[in-house]
């Protein structure tokens, strides 16, 4: 079988959000094997998240929680969603950089 390559385009925010959203399940707690029992599905779960580090200078910047947040309530906010709740829900929830998240 041909493997041809299949392109997926986000807004930055998006890629921000969902980048912190994989970093947290893959990396923070052993919920993947939980939310996605196939383990065939892991393979384009870790390259999309690989590939989302790679392009977000965001994932480096002292201020990372803050900009999450404002790119949750944009999201939230174009979604026409009650933002105060989920930025509520999710605020503790927060990736701070460390010298092992720099990728090249």
């Amino acid at each position: 079988m041909d493997e041809e390559l299949v392109v997926i385009k986000l807004t930055h925010d998006q890629a921000f959000v969902l980048s912190d959203w994989l970093y947290e399940v893959m990396m923070k707690s052993d919920k993947l094997d939980v939310i996605v029992p196939d383990r065939a599905v892991w393979s384009g779960i870790y390259t999309i998240s690989g590939t989302l580090e790679k392009s977000l200078v965001e994932i480096c910047m002292p201020d990372y929680a803050g900009r999450l947040e404002q790119a949750r309530r944009r999201l939230l906010d174009a979604m026409g969603g009650d933002e105060d709740e989920e930025v509520a829900a999710t605020q503790e929830v927060s990736r701070e950089p460390s010298g092992d998240d720099i990728s090249g």
